[in-house]
C-alpha cells in the first residue's frame, strides 16, 4: 500500500531533495507552499506530489494539511518531515535585539511543533509512523554570531526526544537529523567551492531511511550527517 509523506519546507534546497528521496521510494509527497516563488523553483505540479498552500505558522493551517494528508485511505499517513527552517548569522548577543533572537526560535520551532502536533493522532490512527525533524550540528558545536540559530536547532533535537518518549506507546518514532553546512548555491557562493558541505541528496537519503522499517528499532536519536572531506 502506498504511503503519504508530508515534508515541509518541501520546496527548498533541501526540501526537493527529500521529496525526490520518497518518491524513488514510491510514497505519496504533501508539500505545502505558500509563496509563488517557492511554486517556480519546485517546479508546479508533480505526478505524486499534493501541493497545499498553507501559513505552517498558523496552527489552522497545519491542521489543513494534517488532514489533507490524511484523508485518503488507501494511502494512509506514515511520515512526517519537518525541514521549514533558516539560519541567520551576525547576531552577537551583546547587540542583537531580543525580537531578532527570538524570530530564530519562532523560524525553527513553530511549524516543527504545529504540524507534528497536527498530525501525531492521525499517525496514531493510521498504526503508526515515523517523524523527522531537520536540526543542525551547530546545535551541538555552537558558534558566536548565531545564539538565535544555535539554541532554536538545540531545541529542535530535544523536541524530537521528547515526541519519541510520546510516541513509543503508539508505535510513533521520531528522530532529529543534524546536517553540516547544506550545499546549495546560495552557501557554495558565500563559502567556496573548496568548502566541506554535505549535498542535499545525502540527508534525504538518511531522512527516508529514518522512515522506512530498516530504521524500526530507531526513535529519540540525533543523528549527524556531515560533508565528506
Amino acid at each position: 500500500m502506498t504511503r503519504t509523506v508530508i515534508v515541509t519546507g518541501g520546496t527548498g534546497g533541501l526540501g526537493t531533495a527529500v521529496v525526490e528521496a520518497f518518491l524513488e521510494a514510491g510514497d505519496h509527497v504533501v508539500v505545502p507552499w505558500i509563496f509563488a516563488k517557492e511554486l517556480e523553483r519546485f517546479g508546479g505540479e508533480r505526478e505524486g506530489v499534493t501541493l497545499v498552500k498553507a501559513d505552517l505558522f498558523d496552527p489552522a493551517d497545519a491542521e489543513r494539511v494534517a488532514a489533507v494528508a490524511s484523508g485518503d485511505p488507501s494511502r494512509p499517513l506514515g511520515a512526517v518531515v519537518n525541514a521549514v527552517g533558516g539560519f541567520a548569522m551576525g547576531q552577537p548577543v551583546a547587540s542583537t535585539p531580543f525580537e531578532d533572537f527570538e524570530a530564530q526560535l519562532r523560524l525553527n520551532l513553530r511549524p516543527t511543533y504545529l504540524v507534528t502536533a497536527a498530525t501525531f493522532d492521525r499517525l496514531k490512527a493510521s498504526g503508526g509512523g515515523a517523524i523527522v525533524c531537520v536540526s543542525s550540528r551547530a546545535a551541538l558545536k555552537p558558534f558566536g554570531g548565531a545564539s538565535g540559530y544555535c539554541a532554536s536547532k538545540a531545541a529542535v533535537i530535544a523536541f524530537a526526544q521528547a515526541v519519541a518518549e510520546e510516541g513509543k506507546a503508539h508505535g510513533i518514532r521520531c528522530n532529529a537529523v543534524l546536517p553540516s553546512v547544506i550545499d546549495t548555491p546560495a552557501n557554495r557562493a558565500d563559502m567556496g567551492e573548496d568548502a566541506e558541505m554535505v549535498p542535499p541528496a545525502e540527508i534525504a537519503r538518511v531522512i527516508r531511511f529514518l522512515c522506512s522499517p530498516d530504521s524500526a528499532p530507531i526513535s529519540g536519536a540525533a543523528v549527524p550527517v556531515y560533508g565528506r572531506a
